[in-house]
């Protein structure tokens, strides 16, 4: 395919030396997975950590205070001491919750616009401590960590983000990695839930069009797009019925494409380096587009695992990559 974009003389300083990356994505609040991932920096001794979306949460539980350390979580009245445990498991598999009394319970349950603010402080408050731990252990290291908003995240978190010393956050914008270009972008096409950041394809080009058209050389960039490619081995998920539910036939789920056709129409014609993807969980995968590797490390937040893909970059091609479960 003849490329629609402008390819500019690049001017860029690459180091002779290896370029390692961690990449992961839709965390969905999960402390468990997201220490694990700043962790895994030192120990695969990476020099950047980049993050493809979907950082907040799904569900927010309340807790209602009895008074004389009693508690009530669904239904069931628990100590002090089994509270805490619950508050552990809930932030390693990426619930949040909310402790209330009796009466701010009962107001909360009536009104939506105050379930909205509770839902908003939780997810803002996740963010902040994820900032404080990343600067913790990671700061004798000074790894940079790019980051962007997928489609579940709403975009107040874009300042948050920016709070945290070593996140890299503007989603469009064009970050150098010693000679490397990173852009960012997490709308995706249309889903059936509705979700923060949903685009037609028409939209989400012309986004694209934009961004790539700021890059100085595609063989040299990485595209960190929440959105997997249409049509690859990212973008694999069951095909729903009307109620959303699985269409089971002869006793397998049915699987369908439901990537984005502007993400691969984008790559096709800039064939940049790289493509880092995410949003379908059940798609761990890579594959090529052109000469473009395109990685999609899926994701099991739920039980605290990790998910990532380690990249190695020498130069103008990738010398190594591997999936990484823990």
């Amino acid at each position: 395919m003849v490329s629609l974009f402008k390819r500019k003389k690049a001017d860029i300083n690459v180091s002779n030396k290896n370029v390692r990356i961690l990449f992961t994505s839709d965390l969905h609040a999960s402390y468990m997975a997201f220490k694990k991932f700043i962790n895994a920096a030192k120990l695969y001794k990476v020099d950047a950590l980049i993050i493809g979306g979907d950082i907040a949460g799904k569900t927010l539980v309340p807790i209602i205070d009895l008074g004389s350390g009693k508690y009530n979580v669904d239904d069931k009245v628990i100590s002090t001491n089994e509270l805490n445990t619950i508050i552990e498991r809930f932030k390693n598999e990426g619930t949040y919750y909310v402790i209330l009394s009796k009466n701010e319970f009962e107001e909360a349950s009536k009104n939506k616009k105050m379930q909205d603010e509770l839902f908003k402080e939780a997810m803002i408050n996740t963010v902040r401590e994820w900032i404080k731990i990343s600067e913790e252990r990671l700061k004798d290291y000074r790894i940079p960590i790019f980051v962007n908003l997928g489609n579940d995240d709403p975009e107040y978190l874009f300042d948050v983000l920016k709070e945290g010393e070593l996140f890299k956050v503007g989603e469009g914008d064009v970050f150098e990695l010693n000679g490397y270009e990173i852009v960012s972008y997490g709308y995706v096409n249309p889903t059936p839930w509705r979700t923060f950041r949903e685009k037609e394809e028409e939209e989400i080009y012309s986004d694209l069009k934009n961004i790539v058209n700021k890059l100085t050389n595609f063989s040299m960039a990485i595209y960190n797009f929440h959105a997997p490619p249409y049509n690859t081995n990212l973008d694999n998920a069951p095909l729903l019925d009307k109620n959303l539910k699985p269409v089971i036939r002869g006793g397998e789920f049915v699987y369908v494409h439901v990537g984005s056709k502007s993400v691969r129409r984008i790559i096709e014609e800039t064939n940049p380096l790289l493509g880092l993807h995410g949003h379908i969980h059940e798609s761990r995968g890579f594959d090529r587009i052109n000469n473009t590797l395109v990685i999609n490390p899926g994701s099991e937040y739920s039980n605290g695992l990790l998910h990532a893909a380690l990249v190695i970059l020498e130069g103008s091609s990738i010398k190594a990559h591997q999936f990484i479960l823990g």
